[in-house]
């Protein structure tokens, strides 16, 4: 039953049942091949994290299922993630800002980003079996647009908790992903939940998710097919100014990550196309 809840939700995210018409015998054959296996790893390390998560200190068994998770499915379809830029983030909470390309992001950044980060994750998320059961008890922050602004003032205040707690937060300023695999103009809410808990912000760039599943893509592909390579790009811990009023800092910090996701971005892409 969980198994064909959490297909149902795939099938739903990228849809497949509005295009299955469209889709020959060998396109929904290689369909099930990547994603059937990735449902029983869902569930495999879905009961790890339930199981151990509660009886381990911090839920440490939940962060290791979770990492875990997220490089056996990128070995399930064959992705070659890699790590570069400034590693040594700070040791209390901050919040990593990354650019979004592809739902295979969550992936890439779930097993190359270094801590005990949590997710601001769409609410969507928490009704999978397995999946989203860990992410409540984790400690993940779902968040639904459509709910309004009361709704929008709450997250970000669950946002300010969880770096107080010192905790890492990562969000997509962009709010979803890039059509054309470029950087979006970034929101400003997890910059309002960086200022108020007085906390820096990472920015983070990755490149390659775009070209492995873009936005209304089924699946990654074929496994013959160009580099499946994702570079993700780690800059310098960026701080808020302390020298105007809140909203400019926000403003101000939102724009000076932006431009410093555009940059690791550019770099990148020159990395992974050997260009750099």
């Amino acid at each position: 039953m969980a198994l064909r809840e959490t297909l149902n939700w795939a099938r739903n995210e990228w849809g497949i049942l509005a295009r299955g018409r469209e889709m020959s015998l060998a396109d929904r054959a290689r369909w099930l091949r990547q994603w059937v296996p990735m449902g029983a790893r869902t569930i495999g390390y879905g009961t790890v994290s339930l199981t151990l998560g509660p009886l381990t200190r911090d839920h440490d068994a939940s962060l290791w299922a979770m990492k875990q998770w997220s490089r056996a499915c990128m070995k399930g379809v064959k992705i070659a993630a890699e790590l570069h830029g400034d590693v040594d983030v700070p040791q209390d909470g901050f919040l990593f800002a990354s650019n979004h390309q592809s739902l295979l992001d969550v992936l890439v950044l779930g097993g190359t980003l270094p801590g005990d980060f949590k997710w601001a994750a769409k609410r969507s998320l928490m009704k999978i079996p397995f999946l989203g059961w860990h992410l409540q008890l984790a400690g993940h922050v779902p968040v639904d647009r459509s709910q309004g602004k009361r709704s929008a003032v709450e997250v970000i205040q669950r946002f300010e908790e969880v770096m107080r707690q010192g905790k890492p937060l990562l969000v997509f300023p962009e709010g979803t992903r890039s059509e054309d695999g470029e950087v979006k103009d970034f929101k400003t809410g997890g910059f309002h939940a960086a200022v108020r808990a007085g906390k820096p912000v990472v920015p983070v760039a990755l490149d390659g998710a775009a070209e492995l599943m873009k936005k209304g893509s089924v699946d990654t592909g074929s496994y013959d097919g160009p580099d499946r390579r994702v570079v993700v790009m780690l800059g310098k811990a960026l701080h808020a100014r302390t020298d105007c009023p809140e909203r400019e800092r926000v403003d101000e910090l939102r724009n000076r990550t932006r431009e410093a996701v555009v940059e690791l971005h550019r770099r990148a892409r020159a990395l992974r196309l050997g260009e750099g």
